[in-house]
């Protein structure tokens, strides 16, 4: 396994220099964030440290495993606190209102995997190569030899897992395999993992998968492939947000599709675009940066504001312009 980065060596000294803390992460966890999150949260306990681990959002229900007891808390009033530590956040904006209830504080540390990331901190870790913020959560609490416990396996076994597509995605590399194999040697239960997070998908979820079977669209020779999510499609099927998550990949998992594109109905006048890439030179995050947004080289988003026809025309044209790009590459 690599050695510890210096950015990791300054965090952690950082850290030494408090002893209260406060966790953070993105809004909408998925199971990258809320695994970063507790991990670090039960790793800081272990060592003595007063630690509230806050999100503007909850626990997704199926996510609720990693965290029976109810540590992550939407926060209700205003505190003050040592040391604040954002994880899995590409930039301030992404952590919602949580920031709003945190007063006064020495230091916000940032530790990231996105390559957008905007290091927002005061003290910022940002690793692109590494595949998931649970990856360089593993390497902290190695370094720093404080305990990891099964809890703690779990979770960020969790993380790695989802953010890698279950060790499919191009960011997998043999750091990955060799961390999610000390995770299982401390105690992960795969067994537990798989089918809470794998296997368990509400009856709900399923309605809204038919939903999308049906309604997806294919253009530009069926290299593109979008989809609409509205909130009669909620009404409709009984779903929630959180039912939406990995949706987008089961139309890009169609043969001809290099990139798929996931258009979100948010408020009026506001949509969620998902965009995922699988052809080595499309780079969504490079699109999904020309609408604000941002993420990984095959895996980005963003919120753009606009009539959703005028959004969609924007969106797929920049793909499009991105695929034409790579065609005339290899024809020259």
């Amino acid at each position: 396994m690599k050695a510890v980065s210096k950015s990791a060596i300054k965090v952690l000294e950082e850290i030494k220099n408090h002893t209260t803390f406060c966790v953070i992460g993105h809004i909408r966890p998925d199971g990258d964030c809320l695994g970063s999150q507790l991990a670090l949260t039960m790793a800081l306990r272990s060592q003595g440290a007063k630690v509230t681990c806050w999100n503007q959002d909850p626990v997704p229900a199926k996510l609720k495993f990693m965290d029976p007891e109810g540590m992550f808390q939407q926060p209700t009033s205003r505190k003050q606190f040592d040391c604040v530590i954002a994880v899995d956040a590409a930039s301030r904006e992404q952590l919602g209102e949580v920031t709003e209830h945190i007063g006064d504080r020495s230091v916000l540390i940032n530790i990231d995997h996105h390559p957008s990331n905007t290091r927002y901190g005061d003290l910022n870790w940002i690793s692109s190569c590494a595949s998931s913020t649970g990856e360089m959560i593993f390497q902290l609490i190695k370094a720093a030899r404080w305990t990891l416990s099964p809890e703690i396996a779990d979770c960020l076994f969790t993380a790695i897992s989802t953010d890698t597509g279950s060790f499919q995605y191009p960011s997998t590399s043999p750091d990955t395999f060799e961390t999610a194999g000390e995770l299982v040697k401390r105690g992960a239960d795969i067994a537990r993992i798989s089918d809470e997070v794998y296997q368990s998908y509400s009856l709900s979820r399923v309605r809204l998968l038919k939903r999308v079977y049906n309604q997806f669209k294919l253009t530009e020779d069926n290299r593109i492939a979008y989809l609409w999510l509205k909130k009669t499609d909620y009404s409709k099927s009984g779903a929630s947000r959180e039912d939406t998550e990995g949706l987008i990949d089961h139309i890009r998992a169609i043969e001809p599709v290099e990139v798929a594109c996931l258009f979100e109905e948010l408020e009026p006048g506001e949509t969620r675009i998902s965009l995922r890439s699988k052809h080595p030179l499309v780079n969504v995050n490079e699109i999904a940066k020309q609408f604000g947004g941002g993420g990984h080289k095959a895996a980005s988003g963003a919120r753009v504001a606009g009539k959703p026809m005028t959004v969609q025309r924007r969106v797929i044209a920049s793909i499009r312009a991105s695929l034409k790009c790579i065609t005339t590459h290899h024809t020259l």
